[in-house]
């Protein structure tokens, strides 16, 4: 599945050649993730295809319970014990799916990192902040001691924290949340990954920290040609610092398109529905747009289409049968009636 797609049927069920980038440093193919629970499977995700090139970031939107950050953890293999799954993620022409041992741990150390939602809960709060950056310098690269904070300290003054060599001397406890999450990303670049999981960066910070972190992570990112899944619930912030946006719903995704093109004209009603759901700053209304109903996890998803019980266009065919991902617009939409309903979809 990596590389160029052509014309046709696929394993994945998409039909025709997909609107994504030539060469995928990531490529997921239907994905599906089963977790135990109350002695059962239940499907957490249950149809994600997405592909990330390289230097490029791609958004994964959705509300809570709609399997983005588990979709993020079964690309790092951090699935919890006992979970199963199925489809396929391939990362630079490897499986990573069958991965074991030291492929595995070559993968997590050289390939991707993830920068996670909470910074104080992933730095160890006894330890000093030299001790972070420099463990996997000095342990895994064998690098020395004075070089490995050289690094660090160099590190920190580009992600913005002025005093590197003073910094590395300090504990969790003495920085800010905007400080550690800066940390947290020197911490990943210092690794050199190809690809960065961003799991909701900037959820634990103040909405002026979180457009500096955010403005900053997108910087380095290009500046190094690193790949980047941002994981958001956030469908503004993903424009902003994406260029391309996937939206998932019920473990499954829903929309792939360019982010602006995703702004101006969803093509699924879903998406739809989320635009038309934010506050907006240039127009006054007298109460805020709602999505009817409660948002579906994968386990509880219907038969046929998974929005079919929340969708305002809905129709008897959409609850009968189950849609697969497919070309649309330079896009790619699940929804049967995603031709009939382009351009009348506004959001405003």
């Amino acid at each position: 599945m990596h590389g160029a797609a052509t014309a046709g049927h696929r394993e994945d069920g998409v039909t025709g050649p997909a609107p994504t980038p030539p060469a995928a440093l990531l490529s997921i193919r239907a994905l599906r993730v089963d977790l135990r629970a109350e002695g059962e499977l239940r499907r957490v995700i249950h149809d994600v295809t997405l592909d990330v090139a390289e230097g490029e970031s791609v958004g994964l939107v959705g509300e809570s319970g709609s399997g983005k950050s588990m979709t993020a953890r079964a690309v790092a293999r951090l699935l919890p014990e006992g979970a199963v799954t199925g489809g396929e993620i391939v990362f630079d022409g490897e499986p990573v799916l069958t991965l074991r041992g030291a492929a595995l741990r070559r993968f997590r150390r050289g390939g991707i990192a993830t920068i996670f939602q909470d910074p104080a809960a992933h730095i160890n709060p006894v330890r000093t902040i030299g001790d972070h950056l420099t463990e996997g310098l000095r342990l895994v690269r064998g690098v020395d001691a004075r070089e490995a904070e050289r690094r660090a300290a160099a590190m920190l003054g580009e992600v913005g924290i002025a005093g590197g060599e003073r910094r590395l001397r300090q504990h969790p406890h003495e920085l800010s949340g905007g400080m550690l999450q800066r940390v947290m990303i020197a911490s990943v670049l210092l690794d050199e990954p190809r690809l960065i999981l961003a799991d909701e960066p900037t959820t634990a910070l103040d909405v002026t920290t979180q457009s500096e972190v955010m403005a900053l992570l997108s910087e380095l990112s290009r500046e190094r040609r690193l790949a980047m899944l941002y994981i958001t619930h956030d469908l503004e912030l993903a424009a902003g610092v994406c260029d391309r946006t996937a939206v998932m719903y019920a473990g499954a995704v829903m929309e792939v398109q360019r982010s602006a093109a995703l702004n101006d004209g969803p093509l699924n009603p879903y998406t739809a529905a989320l635009l038309a759901a934010r506050p907006r700053v240039d127009a006054r209304s007298d109460r805020l747009e709602a999505i009817a109903g409660r948002p579906r996890s994968a386990f509880e998803a219907p038969e046929g289409c998974v929005f079919a019980d929340r969708c305002p266009h809905v129709e008897d065919a959409c609850v009968a049968e189950r849609q697969e991902l497919r070309p649309l617009a330079g896009g790619l939409v699940r929804c049967r009636r995603a031709e009939e309903l382009r351009g009348r979809l506004g959001h405003a």
